[in-house]
């Protein structure tokens, strides 16, 4: 009670030393054989006596400069006074300088390892362990010290931004700083740039641990397949082979690996001691609206102390490193390394600023890393303005859960807005219009995509839905109006009845399913090269979550992979994917992160998984259990008894009476008193901290039963089963359909592109001479002429790629016809924009209409064709149009050789036949 600051500040320090493995000694009782780590008060020097100084094997290794609290701000200033206690003599002993320094108040602590090159003072949560100092003293160098020994980055089989990120990464670790970010589009291959880092500091710089941390189960256990497939350039042994990789699946932390993969809920519950189901994972946390006043902070772990870690690289930092789960990172001494495609400003600052690899979107497009995209819109009357069902009217309401339908008449009139769709109302007419626009449009956005049976074949496509049960209302209406079976369509959720990971393997790599359906798991950080179409069915506020989302799409895919892959009457490689906008998700307004609302409305769903990661606050359990007494006049008896099961024989009202109780004022002052009565002559100090301690112990009994992912399931689960209404009476419209017009600009500056480039080459490459010459010279053109234009240009700007011009035409002109490949489309255009053509016209409409005229000319005169010349000519043509030159050789090869050949064409057209080639030649191409 009448301590004053500096015997405060000694008190919690003590706490600290004893949870971190130090016996606390006074420098009249010392006995160093009494424990591994002895911290000594009031230590003598020459200078005069040390706060601690700390003894590991007997031997003294370090000091801590015990400061008030009100010093935290300003612990640097004392560190010369720290210092000058490390190198003093102490006394009985012939001691060099001591190499591990603490500043603290207890509250506040810095560290500084005088071994370290250049030693640097930081913030760390509590006191080393002994036994890690009695392996840091055996290690010639310190961690930093060994960073000066990593090698040169061989840049064989990486992408240059991935030489970038890991050069200045390995940079920044040798100037010391605490943390990096890589910023890389998603797709350019931010999880192997990763893992080639962690390879090269396990190696070189022989970090013992290193933590991978995500905030999903999903891209915990995508990032371990990624490990365990990734083979080092230096070594032919697979990642594994060589280095021990865990996920964190429970509690169980084991101190053997070298690698560790962890959601941050999980590491989470770890510190804190609390149980995780493994289905709390499967969601972003971040996602959630609630946010704790003041959560409950992470607690000193022995099992997994603060040094652990080596190195925490976290993925998808834009979203992991903010509210409660900053306190996890805060936890442990360790470089941080983020990984993210989308940072926001909080996400710079979190990092200090200390952008080591900057690698955006649209860098990764131009490089040909990933690929560009086109968005088409589909706006109907029902998506944007809702409807309304009149009183009276017979309809369908539809159980959420079970699914069960009734009907009945409507004793009131229901007036539903756009934002109410497939939660409070079904309206089964704007799913079916919109699929059906889709189904017919498709075509039109890959023309080429026709199977050996002459039937479009549908791309891979993704669709993104509100909900499972609108997922479920999505993937029925596409069967229907797509006219296919059950494995064209299949939903990749969490909840799924078939096994997510299965389905979504398929999608991968096999031909069905077509069309995939997901509500969460697949919205990001899942690779799926194939896919070619997003449909946006939800709508998305994150700036960030929305790129995520997009970024499904953004993978490049080789011809040879989308053929194998379950596209086989692909054409050419992809070189775009395209965005259906069926929700306004590209016109709503996104932010870079959720407002942090005060009393935000809650979801029973988000109430509950605040309550399980530890947010015990007055609002969210009152909220909770106003919740609960709502839902409990809802419940059958049948529904009553299966709570009762699941929450270890409470009722409802039982679970409910003890959360009101829990911050119940009264409930406060009879814990004082009850305080009082045991410690009669307790200070009020001692007395206020044994009853917050005791209303604590009330609360956690309280909430104990919602950590049971069992219960929480079954209480979201009955509170979605009542009623939607299902809307089958108002038609919907389509009210615009096409191209947005808002890439109109993107699609003039591509064209302009395009033609600077054909312009600045037209004099140095042949095939471009060739056109800006005179008509006969176009006859010397040939198929390998163009294909080395194609790479050219490819090779030189990926973004001008020729199909993706030909569709950056379609959105500023009216084109004729559509390019049957790559070859043809870049013959096209180059005749646009050189004058030969008014109007972008498909080659093979080109052909088509030259040799109608060279055959009316022809035989306009006394020269008729037979119907078996023209057939050869008709053959020609068509030989012309795929492979713009022909010469004799030419008719060794398909069709000629099954027709007889250039003997037949020689037996046809006689000594004319090398006149009708070189004419052909000339005409079709002019």
């Amino acid at each position: 009670m009448n301590q004053n600051p500096e015997q405060i500040a000694r008190d919690h320090i003590d706490k600290l030393l004893v949870a971190s493995g130090w016996l606390i000694q006074d420098k009249k009782k010392i006995n160093l054989s009494a424990a591994t780590g002895i911290a000594i008060q009031e230590y003598q020097t020459d200078v005069g006596p040390a706060d601690y100084v700390l003894f590991v094997d007997k031997k003294p290794v370090g000091i801590i400069e015990a400061k008030r609290e009100e010093e935290g701000v300003k612990l640097t200033v004392h560190e010369d006074q720290s210092t000058d206690y490390a190198t003093a003599k102490l006394k009985y002993i012939n001691n060099g300088p001591l190499p591990f320094v603490y500043e603290s108040t207890g509250n506040v602590t810095r560290f500084t390892d005088y071994r370290d090159p250049k030693p640097r003072s930081r913030p760390v949560f509590t006191f080393h362990r002994p036994e890690t100092f009695q392996k840091w003293l055996k290690e010639t160098q310190t961690l930093r010290g060994r960073f000066c020994d990593i090698p040169e980055l061989p840049e064989i089989g990486l992408r240059e931004c991935q030489v970038q990120a890991i050069t200045n990464l390995e940079t920044s670790f040798r100037e010391f700083r605490p943390k990096a970010l890589i910023q890389m589009a998603t797709g350019s291959g931010k999880t192997f740039t990763a893992i080639t880092a962690i390879y090269r500091l396990l190696k070189f710089a022989k970090a013992k641990r290193i933590l991978f941390l995500v905030d999903t189960k999903n891209l915990g256990e995508q990032a371990e397949q990624e490990f365990k497939r990734y083979e080092p350039q230096d070594d032919n042994r697979l990642f594994p082979e060589l280095y021990g990789v865990t996920r964190l699946s429970s509690s169980f932390v084991p101190t053997d690996s070298e690698v560790y993969i962890s959601t941050i809920q999980r590491l989470y519950s770890i510190l804190k001691g609390t149980p995780l189901d493994e289905r709390d994972e499967e969601e972003n946390p971040n996602e959630g609206k609630w946010q704790p006043k003041e959560p409950l902070p992470v607690v000193y772990n022995e099992k997994v102390p603060m040094e652990f870690f080596d190195f925490i690289v976290i993925d998808e930092c834009h979203r992991s490193i903010y509210n409660l789960w900053k306190q996890v990172l805060d936890y442990f001494d360790a470089f941080q390394v983020g990984l993210t495609a989308t940072p926001d400003n909080r996400t710079f600052g979190y990092f200090n600023q200390n952008l080591v690899c900057d690698y955006g979107y649209q860098r990764a497009v131009e490089d040909g890393v990933l690929v560009p995209y086109n968005v088409f819109e589909i706006v109907t009357k029902v998506t944007q303005g809702g409807a309304k069902l009149e009183l009276g009217e017979y309809v369908g309401t539809r159980e959420k859960l079970t699914r069960k339908q009734f009907w009945n008449t409507l004793d009131e009139e229901v007036e539903y807005k756009a934002t109410q769709l497939d939660e409070k109302v079904v309206n089964v007419n704007q799913i079916r219009l919109i699929a059906k626009a889709v189904r017919d449009n498709l075509p039109h956005m890959f023309p080429d995509r026709l199977d050996k049976d002459g039937k479009f074949e549908v791309p891979k496509m993704l669709i993104f839905a509100k909900s499972d049960s609108h997922a479920d209302d999505i993937i029925n209406i596409v069967r229907e109006e797509f006219a296919e079976e059950n494995k064209f369509c299949k939903k990749i959720t969490y909840r799924s009845d078939e096994d997510p990971k299965s389905v979504l393997q398929q999608f991968r790599n096999s031909y069905y399913p077509r069309v995939a359906v997901t509500v969460d798991m697949i919205a990001t950080g899942t690779d799926i090269r194939p896919l070619e179409v997003l449909l946006f069915m939800r709508d998305v506020k994150s700036r960030s979550y929305y790129e995520q989302m997009k970024g499904r799409g953004t993978r490049t895919c080789s011809l040879e992979e989308l053929k194998a892959t379950g596209t086989p009457s692909a054409r050419f490689t992809k070189d775009h994917f395209v965005i259906i906008d069926a929700i306004g998700v590209e016109k709503s307004r996104k932010t870079d992160s959720r407002p942090l609302e005060k009393k935000p409305g809650l979801s029973l769903k988000e109430v509950l998984e605040g309550i399980a990661m530890g947010n015990t606050e007055e609002a969210l359990l009152s909220t909770l259990a106003n919740r609960l007494i709502r839902l409990d006049k809802q419940l059958n008896e049948k529904e009553k008894t299966t709570f009762a099961e699941k929450a270890g024989g409470q009722s409802i009202n039982q679970v409910v009476k003890q959360l009101l109780h829990a911050h119940d004022p009264d409930t406060l002052e009879a814990l004082t008193v009850q305080v009082k009565s045991e410690d009669p002559g307790a200070a009020p100090a001692t007395i206020a901290t044994q009853a917050a301690e005791r209303h604590q112990e009330l609360v956690e009994q309280a909430v104990a039963v919602f950590h049971d992912y069992e219960l929480r399931d079954f209480i979201i689960d009955i509170r979605k089963k009542y009623d939607q209404i299902i809307d089958d009476i108002n038609p919907d419209e389509l009210v615009t359909i096409g191209w947005v017009k808002d890439n109109k600009a993107d699609a003039e500056n591509l064209v302009a592109d395009f033609r600077s480039w054909i312009e600045a080459h037209k004099n140095e490459i042949v095939a471009l001479q060739l056109f800006y010459g005179q008509p006969y010279q176009r006859r010397a053109l040939t198929f390998r002429m163009l294909k080395d234009l194609v790479e050219t240009i490819k090779a030189a700007k990926p973004t001008l790629a020729p199909l993706h011009i030909w569709r950056a035409y379609e959105q500023l002109e009216k084109v004729n016809g559509q390019p049957k490949n790559e070859l043809m489309a870049l013959v096209a255009l180059i005749r646009r924009v050189s004058g030969l053509d008014d109007t972008l016209t498909a080659y093979d409409k080109t052909v088509d209409r030259n040799f109608q005229d060279w055959v009316f000319k022809k035989q306009a005169g006394t020269l008729k064709f037979t119907e078996e010349q023209m057939a050869w000519l008709r053959m020609i043509k068509e030989y012309i149009a795929n492979s713009f030159h022909i010469d004799r050789d030419d008719f060794d090869l398909s069709p000629f050789n099954a027709h007889g050949g250039l003997g037949k064409l020689w037996q046809l057209f006689g000594e004319k036949t090398d006149e009708v080639l070189s004419e052909l030649n000339e005409e079709l191409a002019a």
